[in-house]
């Protein structure tokens, strides 16, 4: 055993971790920042959107054209969007276009402007990823800057929906589901809570409700209940998360031509939207969320509606995340299904079981309601995982079980 090996050694490690921890603060500087711009943005079209919907609606179809045409005429590889950061964080891929960061979030917001049913989050991770893979790769990273990757995928969710535990666990599961990247953790981490103070200090607000209930899973009834809520909700994240993928795929086949296939499908799809109370299921399904937590008004069929619009705008071409929707789909169901399930048990199982994650929604319930129903959290979630039998709604995600 030599002493000064051992010196080496770990003077070698402190600087390597020094500069991960140097990087991620960086980064979470840049797409906070970023975060904030995007989210701001978008928030302002939905409010505009929302108020002129019957006049906006009626142009999906050109915007949808509008899309595939960025996409074609600038990088058309930047279209396989979360597919790419899958690949990149496994070793699949050496570099994620740059082109792809303002591609993402033009078609995001052009989709939500003219009513598409879709999400934020999801992209918001393709902009983290993007920014922080194309850092790797100029300051020469080992492995191909993987730990610094799954930094900028923490600071792209954290920063948007500022819940920076979740965005760790998000980001350390969701690439390989059932490895844990452990190595990257304090990287992610940093980058994560550094991501989430700048886009709340460039404006953008954290959303969240404070619950008076709390459930106590002493009583075999409630335990009883939060297992049926979580088969419930794991199989509703898996019907997400197959139908998606099975859309996709039959629309690809059918009508080949991306033009042909967002043109002439968006022309019901807008139809339907307006005639579904005037564009109630458009963007991204925050309505829902709010009458679900407020106890406003909602429908017995709110939450397979909203999963079929946002099925079919994403399966079309339209662009903008899955996240938002699912926290919708979740919430809407289970305050459907009566006062207990309206915790915001199904606001997080369903979003986890169709993203194959498992500490990553516990997390999103206990940063965004409160941790008094941890517990209860994690009942739902773990059911819910086991039952959506490792579907995902990305499909490059790899599994690795022992």
């Amino acid at each position: 055993m030599n002493p000064s090996h051992d010196l080496q050694g770990l003077k070698k490690k402190a600087k390597e971790t020094f500069l991960y921890a140097l990087s991620a603060l960086l980064l979470g500087i840049a797409i906070g920042a970023i975060d904030a711009i995007f989210g701001r943005v978008l928030l302002f079209i939905t409010d505009f959107r929302s108020a002129h919907v019957v006049v906006l609606l009626p142009f999906l179809p050109l915007a949808g054209l509008g899309i595939v045409w960025l996409y074609r005429h600038f990088n058309e590889t930047a279209a396989k969007g979360m597919t790419l950061v899958m690949e990149a964080g496994q070793g699949k891929r050496e570099s994620i276009p740059l082109a792809l960061i303002p591609l993402v979030m033009a078609g995001t917001w052009i989709t939500h402007l003219f009513g598409g049913s879709a999400g934020r989050e999801g992209v918001a991770v393709q902009i983290g990823a993007t920014l922080s893979h194309a850092f790797a790769r100029r300051f020469h990273f080992p492995d191909n800057g993987r730990i610094v990757l799954i930094a900028g995928m923490a600071a792209g969710f954290g920063g948007l929906f500022q819940t920076p535990f979740a965005a760790v666990f998000f980001a350390m599961e969701v690439v390989v589901s059932g490895s844990m990247a452990y190595s990257a953790l304090l990287p992610a981490a940093i980058a994560s809570f550094t991501a989430s103070a700048t886009s709340h200090a460039l404006g953008l607000e954290k959303f969240s409700v404070l619950l008076s209930q709390t459930l106590s899973l002493t009583d075999t009834k409630t335990v009883t209940y939060l297992i049926l809520f979580g088969i419930l909700f794991g199989l509703t994240g898996r019907l997400f998360a197959v139908l998606l993928q099975k859309v996709k795929q039959f629309m690809g086949n059918v009508l080949e031509n991306p033009y042909k296939r967002i043109g002439f499908v968006s022309i019901p799809l807008a139809v339907f939207l307006f005639l579904m109370w005037n564009g109630r299921y458009c963007g991204l399904g925050t309505n829902l969320i709010a009458q679900a937590f407020s106890g406003g008004e909602l429908y017995m069929f709110d939450w397979i509606l909203k999963l079929l619009f946002t099925v079919l705008t994403l399966s079309i071409g339209f662009q903008g995340g899955e996240v938002t929707p699912l926290f919708s789909i979740g919430a809407s169901l289970g305050f459907m299904l009566g006062s207990l399930a309206g915790l915001p048990l199904g606001y997080a199982a369903v979003f986890g079981s169709a993203t194959n994650t498992l500490l990553a929604p516990v997390l999103i319930g206990m940063e965004v309601f409160g941790v008094e129903n941890g517990l209860a959290f994690f009942a739902v979630c773990l059911v819910a995982f086991l039952v959506n039998g490792n579907r995902c709604i990305y499909t490059a995600q790899k599994r690795s079980f022992w």
